[in-house]
C-alpha cells in the first residue's frame, strides 16, 4: 500500500472511531441537545484540537520508537488488533442499546470556550482514543513513513474529528435529524462494528507475516 493509500484509509478508519457513541459522542450531543448549536460546535473544535495532539503523538514518538525495535512494531500490530476486534464486539452488543444522554447536570449558558476546553480535555482524557490512533497508525502506516505524512496527517486528523463532532452538533440541535439518527443507530452500530473487527483480523494477519 503507498504513503497516500495508507493515509486515506488511516483517515476512514479514523472516521469509523469517531463515529462510535462513546464519550466524546455523547458529550457533544449532550451540549447541542442541552445547551445551544454554539456549545456544541466549540465542544466539536476540542475535540478535533484533541485528536491532532493524538495523531502528532502516534506519529513522532510511537514511530520512532517502533523503527528502532522491529518487534515491538510486530507486537503492536498483534495487540492492537486483539484491541479493535474486542471494541468490535462491545460496539455490536451495544449496538440495541439506546444513547443515554444525562443533561440534568448541564449548566445553561456556558461560554463557547468553556465548552470547547471540556471538549479537549474528555478527548484527551479518554485513554481509548490513545490507543485506538497508535493502533490505526500501527495498522497502516508503512514503517518509514515520508516526510510529507508529517505534515499532512495532523491537519488531516484535525478535518476528520471537528468534522464528524460538527455534523454531530448540528444534527443534534436539530430534531428531525436526530431522531432519524438514533432510529438507525442499531444498523450504524453493526456496521460500524463489522468494519472494525475487519481491521483488527487484518493487523494480526499482517502481524503473523511479518514474524515468519
Amino acid at each position: 500500500m503507498s504513503a497516500s493509500a495508507a493515509v486515506f484509509v488511516i483517515l476512514i478508519a479514523l472516521l469509523l472511531g469517531a463515529m462510535i457513541p462513546g464519550p466524546s459522542f455523547v458529550l457533544v450531543a449532550r451540549n447541542s441537545i442541552s445547551l445551544s448549536r454554539s456549545d456544541g460546535l466549540s465542544t466539536a473544535l476540542g475535540m478535533g484540537v484533541g485528536g491532532i495532539f493524538f495523531g502528532g503523538i502516534a506519529l513522532a514518538g510511537l514511530y520512532t520508537l517502533l523503527v528502532a525495535v522491529e518487534w515491538l512494531y510486530i507486537a503492536l500490530k498483534i495487540a492492537g488488533g486483539l484491541y479493535l476486534i474486542y471494541i468490535a464486539s462491545k460496539i455490536w452488543r451495544g449496538a440495541a442499546q439506546p444513547i443515554a444522554m444525562n443533561s440534568s447536570n448541564a449548566a445553561h449558558g456556558r461560554s463557547a470556550k468553556k465548552s470547547f476546553w471540556i471538549g479537549l480535555t474528555t478527548q484527551l482524557s479518554n485513554p481509548k482514543t490513545a490507543i485506538w490512533y497508535g493502533s490505526i497508525f500501527a495498522a497502516l502506516l508503512p514503517q518509514h513513513p515520508p516526510v510529507w505524512c508529517y505534515f499532512v496527517l495532523p491537519p488531516l486528523v484535525f478535518a476528520v474529528e471537528a468534522g464528524w463532532y460538527t455534523v454531530v452538533a448540528l444534527c443534534f440541535s436539530s430534531r428531525y435529524p436526530r431522531e432519524v439518527y438514533l432510529r438507525a443507530k442499531k444498523w450504524i452500530d453493526r456496521i460500524a462494528a463489522g468494519a472494525i473487527a475487519a481491521l483488527g483480523l487484518r493487523l494480526i494477519l499482517a502481524a503473523r507475516k511479518a514474524g515468519i
